[in-house]
């Protein structure tokens, strides 16, 4: 298990091939209520989609080194609560290139929330991307509805920036740390 990053209760690790984790993967992204503000097209509808979406991941931890979508694990459980990103964003959608924008995401089972999980493993993720990848700044987006995710991002006390359409092809809000 690679771990990326740790906090006092959580283990931001790499996603591995388990019957365990390709199960979690599945009833996280199974649920309408997480997928929605993701921009999938579909919730997954069965376990070998999610056992692909681990092999995605794991392939993307070789070829993207220090980026990747990541397992939050509870360290007193054992129960994976989550997922976090970083990655770098898409080639922006306004005509204008990007110059290597970095996002941060978080992605919670609904037994998880409520918890503080996903503001603690982003915050320690940003520790991570500032001292470890040398970032000079990271981005967060959400769709406007999207409150706890918008909270999320107050209590990191990343910086409003407005409202984008830069990246996803959807209007979205728009924050940003810096170490």
């Amino acid at each position: 298990m690679v771990v990326i990053c740790e906090t006092e209760r959580l283990i931001v690790r790499e996603w591995a091939d388990t019957p365990a984790d390709v199960d979690r993967t599945f009833d996280i992204y199974r649920r309408d209520e997480v997928t929605r503000w993701l921009g999938m097209a579909t919730p997954l509808a069965d376990r070998e989609q999610a056992a692909a979406a681990i092999t995605r991941r794991v392939e993307g931890y070789a070829a993207q080194p220090g980026y990747g979508l990541w397992a939050v694990q509870v360290r007193e459980t054992g129960v994976v609560a989550g997922s976090v990103a970083l990655k770098p964003l898409p080639e922006p959608d306004d005509g204008v290139p990007g110059f290597g924008e970095v996002e941060i995401a978080w992605h919670f089972h609904p037994d998880s929330w409520g918890r503080g999980y996903a503001a603690e493993a982003a915050r320690a993720l940003l520790g991570y991307a500032f001292t470890r990848l040398a970032l000079p700044e990271v981005h967060a987006i959400a769709k406007p509805d999207n409150a706890p995710s918008l909270a999320v991002m107050r209590r990191l006390g990343m910086t409003h920036l407005g409202q984008t359409s830069r990246w996803y092809s959807m209007p979205a809000e728009h924050y940003l740390a810096r170490p």
